[in-house]
């Protein structure tokens, strides 16, 4: 293999790459890199197994061939070596890398031990997806995930395909949330999960490309994703996620409608006490105003009163995790937000007034006394 490259290119797609090395995996190949020169286009690909990134990068291919090095070192040297042109030189199971000043050899692996990645997504039964549309919505539902392990099932989104839209959907046991957007038309798959850590590897992968490509290997059960010059693979979880639709309240007695940014004040101020008093803050429901509460037994306490509209029901209070408020604040677009409440031990929901397909759920936390 012989090929020369631009630094610039490969330094940043050697970068995206290592995010999929696992240097600490039973397998030693998997720590590395894998590299093939074809045609003028230098394929690297990288897997842990769970996930995997395929880039295509266009340079002059003067030998064909392919040969895997360790992540780290490829990308420590290429990231610190001068903007230009560089040239790889693989030869056995070592890879020659030079500039006209620099000079390095690093020792690879047979390129025949190294998992299959994906390197195209297929045409048959691809659907497009919007880019920011489609990535403003997963930033609208991944914070709900579950990090806890123990239930894999909550630890992915699920999608969920009709006829013309997309429903993203995501919780934790404690929370939901879910987004549903447009789209051009539907595979066949009706509902996958997939792997948060697969989904938010997606958005960080830098493109100017304006949509992106998803496709199904039903075979392997995997998911792929396109993007620019970029294949992104990712497994599909496996398991029977929770019949979410059974816990949005039809209906609710105490409608409530507020300023976002004076509310996320209220709930930042009280932050302050609540993260010394498991993260609890209480919500007083006046005829006119809501009152934002938070007491620790050693700092103090804060009430902070936020002008509110709010329509039916009797005086209320109920308590949530200040977090799960931050969060969904955080991921509305609109300056408006309504909320709706059935009672203190009943799941809250929580609206943006600007966007109706997104919707999110907290449940209240029980407080003695």
């Amino acid at each position: 293999m012989k090929i020369k490259i631009s630094q610039e290119t490969l330094a940043k797609a050697l970068v995206t790459a290592s995010r999929f090395v696992s240097p600490k995996a039973q397998l030693p190949v998997l720590g590395n890199i894998y590299l093939s020169a074809s045609k003028n286009r230098l394929q690297i690909a990288a897997t842990n197994l769970e996930t995997s990134s395929s880039l295509s990068l266009a340079g002059d291919v003067s030998k064909e061939g392919e040969i895997t090095v360790p992540g780290r070192v490829i990308t420590e040297i290429v990231s610190n070596l001068p903007s230009g042109n560089l040239t790889l030189e693989a030869e056995k199971e070592q890879l020659k890398l030079s500039t006209e000043t620099f000079e390095s050899v690093i020792s690879g692996m047979n390129p025949a031990d190294f998992p299959k990645v994906p390197s195209g997504i297929g045409k048959q039964g691809s659907l497009t997806l919007e880019k920011e549309l489609f990535l403003q919505a997963v930033s609208q539902v991944s914070f709900a995930v579950s990090i806890d392990e123990t239930r894999p099932i909550l630890t992915g989104v699920l999608f969920i395909f009709q006829k013309d839209s997309l429903i993203l959907v995501a919780t934790d046991g404690f929370r939901l949330s879910q987004k549903k957007i447009k789209i051009g038309s539907s595979p066949k798959a009706g509902r996958v999960i997939i792997p948060r850590s697969a989904i938010l590897e997606l958005t960080r992968f830098s493109a100017e490309e304006e949509e992106i490509t998803m496709n199904f290997n039903q075979q392997e059960n995997q998911v792929l994703f396109g993007i620019d010059n970029a294949i992104l693979s990712s497994r599909i979880l496996e398991g029977e996620f929770p019949d979410f639709e059974k816990i949005i309240p039809k209906e609710t007695g105490t409608q409530i409608l507020l300023d976002k940014e004076e509310f996320l004040r209220a709930i930042k101020l009280a932050s302050v006490f609540a993260r010394e008093a498991a993260n609890i803050v209480k919500i007083e429901v006046g005829k006119t105003s809501l009152d934002v509460s938070a007491e620790s037994q050693t700092s103090g306490s804060q009430t902070a009163r936020v002008d509110a509209k709010v329509e039916g029901g009797e005086k209320l209070e109920i308590a949530f995790n200040y977090r799960f408020l931050e969060e969904f604040l955080h991921a509305v677009k609109g300056e408006e937000i309504k909320i709706e409440l059935s009672g203190p031990s009943s799941p809250g929901k929580f609206v943006d007034t600007s966007d109706p397909d997104f919707l999110h759920l907290i449940m209240p936390v029980r407080v003695q006394g």
